[in-house]
């Protein structure tokens, strides 16, 4: 039995990649494929056993139908640009859909002033007002600073020396905290980001996307 040695078979492969290039290309775009596939099955067993975090935490805002049998999850930030422009979307999918119900999941990832509209938000459900005063937030170009928040607070029937006292309670820095951690264990790190059953989207989606995630999605509370 002959032995070919190692350096002849070095050459005769460099030959065949100078001749044939494509297969490296090929051959890395398998490998970004597959690497991408084993991320979303990690992902999606993530989102298996996270559903109670996702779906029943008792700080997360929720609107829609509060016993819809499709649950829509939202990570966003105040002052993300995509998040805006998917907010329309997300408060007419509501009104387009009976089934849907919402859990809004505060992620400010984008400085201070993100987080104190988070904390202002999740403060608003003391008044009953986080809806819209969601919205406004989402609608508004301001700076999120104290005062244009309470500003804002004002516009929808907010009473702002109230909401002011109630963001200072920990607990909702707590509810941060919670939904900062559990985007890290979900593999979640900008906004918006949203989840139907075990799917995630990272992204904005407009109206027809969010349809199509809820047709995708799993069903259940």
């Amino acid at each position: 039995m002959s032995v070919v040695p190692q350096d002849v078979n070095d050459a005769a492969i460099e030959r065949y990649i100078r001749a044939h290039p494509e297969v490296i290309v090929q051959s890395l775009q398998a490998m970004d494929a597959k690497r991408e596939a084993e991320q979303k099955e990690r992902q999606k067993a993530a989102l298996a056993t996270k559903q109670n975090e996702l779906l029943h935490d008792p700080a997360s805002p929720v609107s829609g139908n509060l016993k819809g049998e499709i649950t829509l999850v939202e990570f966003y930030d105040y002052r993300c640009g995509y998040c805006k422009k998917a907010a329309p979307a997300v408060t007419e999918l509501q009104k387009v859909d009976p089934r849907v119900r919402v859990v809004y999941k505060d992620f400010p990832i984008l400085g201070e002033p993100s987080e104190l509209a988070a904390k202002a938000a999740l403060a608003s459900q003391a008044q009953g007002k986080h809806q819209a005063f969601h919205e406004a937030l989402l609608a508004s170009h301001a700076d999120m600073t104290k005062d244009s928040i309470l500003e804002i607070a004002v516009k929808v029937g907010l009473n702002a020396k109230r909401l002011e006292a109630d963001m200072a309670n920990p607990k909702w820095q707590t509810a941060i905290d919670k939904n900062r951690a559990l985007a890290r264990e979900l593999g979640i790190s900008g906004t918006p980001g949203f989840i139907v059953g075990n799917e995630l989207v990272p992204g904005w989606l407009d109206l027809k996307g969010l349809k199509e995630l809820i047709a995708r999605g799993g069903h259940g509370k």
